[in-house]
């Protein structure tokens, strides 16, 4: 029995010693309680283990019980403070002379008990009546009187913090006061007080470590998680409950006669079902964690590990991001449902967009209704309970006539950002009891502007990819346009010239070539239009053949272009229609940017890798600046018709299939456009 009680002393001491050494902050206070603990892990470990190994050494048991004595006595003498108060002048600080009458009755104990020894003591086997144990009585007595001393001198406000060490401490000094005050009267030390020491011992450390968490000048960061406590408290009750089960399912067979067999095993059954029921029930688990937040920590939250948990709720992409602000928010408090309404510009109010465990409620709120202005000018997180029973506090404010008919509405959480109420959170009661206050009121009210943020960029991405598909449409459309007004020109100009031309053979085959070509154009922009997905056919094209076919339906057109093949055989990849739509403007536009006595040139040669195609015209030209700043932007163009939306489409699809297009221009003498695509191989 001794070896039981001692061991659990040294285990509890050593545990103690542990945190206080890896906590410790350079602190001289939580230094010198780390070593106290150690030394009285040692003690105690060591009588468990010459008890258990049935030997006696009284003297090295003495000796580090007086090493014990000693760095408690220096612990609690440091805590008063060793020196005297300090003067006006530069003298070093003394001593106190209690302190120095203290150090040298430790020394002398040490030197009679090392020089003379002791061939009885502490051993409870022994008689001992030829010495005395006046020594460690008188130990204990000094010991008292400090403990006594500190809390006498330790500040009122001060104490919450210091009073469990101090009953602990002193617990320690007046039990040993018993046990050798007990052994001087009959001169010996009695077995049951002497094993009931080591028990003792074990119950004093929970005080000592309270009261370390608690002072912040010893530094020790003794910290328990919460998860771990809520796993230990459901499975310290578990067995507490199958062992009650146990004992009552052992009595119903022996009470039960030839049925008590039976009794036990469905007894036990229906016990084990319970458990599992109760084990999985969310508001076991819900009160029990309010129960370990409000009686075992200072505050009610574990506040990173609730901050982790909140932000991968919203970070979780199983569900739409609405409903998961709802059950970020629900779980800080335990809340089963919840429902979320956001601002509306259109409506002018804020309409329900999201619910979470409630029925559909087709009701919204208007933007200035006294609701949502008390609401954003307070960032009030109003507890729906309290508006009813304190209705004071919510004066200028009127809820809504359909929030009482939510099931267990309890809260409304506003989401704000900037200033600006974006909308709010109505949550159901809790599973559990939770208390209301200030620290529950502000988790809610910042975890709800954090959720504002990720509402507000969800609505944001929501718009602008539907301004992305207007865009996309409306840019199709602009081509599309740009198109039909090049066919136009065409089309106009065979018009103008039907009159002068139209005996002439050969002009009316390049009037039908024209319109042919049109026709063909207009189908291909239809068949777009209509097939939204259809995908470009990219192939090897001779750009010979090609040129040849543009400059032909440019012939009619003055000046008339002229083509220079320096090279042949160049083939790249890409698409028939938009390469030919994509060189025809650019041939187009130098043949309008050009007046009817100048040129326009198309050549094509070769570099390495390359393919090169330069379309040079005399005409008027382009200024550095507007090539640089707006030759390449959407709508903006020299023609007094023109779109600016071809030579930007064209740079698009160049780049697209790996190639570059550069422009020179001088104003007044002219531009030259070059487009570099990769030579593949001929098909």
């Amino acid at each position: 029995m001794t070896t039981l009680s001692y061991a659990a002393a040294a285990a509890a001491f050593f545990f103690l010693s542990i945190l206080l050494i890896t906590s410790w902050r350079g602190r001289l206070y939580g230094l010198l309680l780390a070593a106290a603990c150690l030394s009285s892990s040692i003690w105690a470990a060591t009588i468990a283990g010459l008890s258990y190994l049935d030997y006696a050494y009284p003297l090295l048991i003495q000796v580090l019980e007086l090493l014990r004595n000693a760095t408690l006595t220096i612990f609690l003498i440091t805590l008063l403070g060793p020196f005297q108060p300090g003067k006006t002048d530069n003298t070093s600080p003394k001593i106190r002379p209690a302190v120095a009458a203290i150090a040298l009755f430790y020394l002398i104990c040490l030197a009679q008990i090392v020089v003379f020894g002791q061939t009885t003591g502490i051993d409870p086997d022994q008689p001992g009546a030829s010495r005395d144990f006046l020594i460690w009585v008188a130990m204990a007595i000094i010991g008292m009187i400090l403990v006594e001393q500190y809390y006498r001198n330790t500040p009122r406000e001060q104490r919450w913090g210091t009073k469990f060490i101090c009953l602990g401490i002193g617990g320690l000094f007046v039990y040993d006061f018993y046990l050798y005050s007990d052994a001087l009267l009959f001169r010996k030390i009695s077995a049951d007080i002497w094993v009931a020491r080591g028990w003792v011992n074990t119950l004093i450390v929970p005080l000592i470590a309270l009261s370390a968490a608690r002072n912040p000048k010893w530094t020790v960061g003794i910290a328990v998680s919460r998860r771990i406590l809520f796993y230990s408290s459901a499975l310290f009750g578990a067995a507490v409950y199958l062992l009650l089960m146990a004992a009552a399912g052992y009595y119903l067979r022996f009470s039960g006669g030839t049925w008590g067999t039976i009794f036990q095993l469905t007894f036990l059954f229906g016990a084990i079902i319970l458990l599992i029921v109760v084990l999985f029930s969310g508001t076991t688990r819900s009160w029990l964690k309010v129960f370990i937040s409000k009686h075992f920590f200072s505050y009610n939250y574990d506040y990173r590990e609730e901050w982790l948990r909140f932000t991968r709720t919203l970070s979780e992409e199983e569900t739409e991001l609405r409903v998961r602000v709802i059950k970020s928010l629900a779980q800080l408090v335990e809340s089963p449902a919840g429902g979320v309404w956001f601002k509306s510009e259109q409506h002018h109010a804020y309409l329900p967009i999201a619910r979470w465990n409630i029925p559909h409620i087709d009701a919204s709120v208007a933007i200035d209704s006294y609701f949502c202005q008390f609401m954003q000018e307070s960032s009030w997180v109003i507890d729906l309970y309290q508006h009813d029973s304190e209705s004071q506090k919510y004066a200028a404010m009127i809820l809504p006539d359909w929030l009482p008919t939510i099931p267990k509405a309890r809260w409304v959480v506003p989401l704000i950002l900037h200033g600006e109420l974006l909308g709010f959170v109505v949550l159901t009661e809790p599973r559990s009891a939770v208390e209301f206050n200030w620290e529950v009121r502000d988790l809610l009210k910042v975890a709800g502007r954090q959720a504002a943020s990720y509402l507000a960029q969800y609505e944001a991405a929501q718009a602008l990819s539907t301004a992305r598909q207007f865009e996309s449409f409306n840019r199709m459309s602009t081509f599309i346009v740009h198109d039909i007004k090049n066919l136009i020109a065409q089309l106009s100009l065979l018009l103008t010239n039907a009159e002068k031309h139209k005996d002439n053979p050969e002009f009316q085959q390049d009037m039908l070539d024209t319109v042919a070509l049109s026709v063909n154009k207009m189908k291909r922009m239809l068949e777009k239009l209509s097939s939204e997905n259809i995908r470009e056919e990219k192939n090897a094209l001779s750009l010979n053949e090609l040129l040849q076919r543009i400059i032909a339906s440019k012939s009619f057109y003055e000046p008339q272009p002229v083509l220079d093949i320096l090279d042949t055989e160049l083939n790249v990849l890409a698409d028939l229609s938009r390469l030919e739509r994509v060189l025809g403007h650019l041939v187009q536009n130098a043949i309008e940017a050009t007046p009817k006595d100048g040129y326009v040139e198309v050549r094509l040669k070769q570099q390495p890798g390359w393919a090169v195609i330069e379309i040079e015209d005399s005409g008027h030209g382009m200024s550095e600046q507007f090539i640089r700043e707006k030759l390449f932007t959407p709508f903006e163009s020299t023609k007094t018709a023109g779109m600016g939306i071809g030579v930007f489409e064209s740079r698009e699809y160049v780049e697209e299939i790996g190639g570059k297009l550069h422009v020179s221009s001088e104003v007044s003498k002219g531009t030259i456009f070059t487009v570099m695509l990769p030579l593949v191989s001929p098909p």
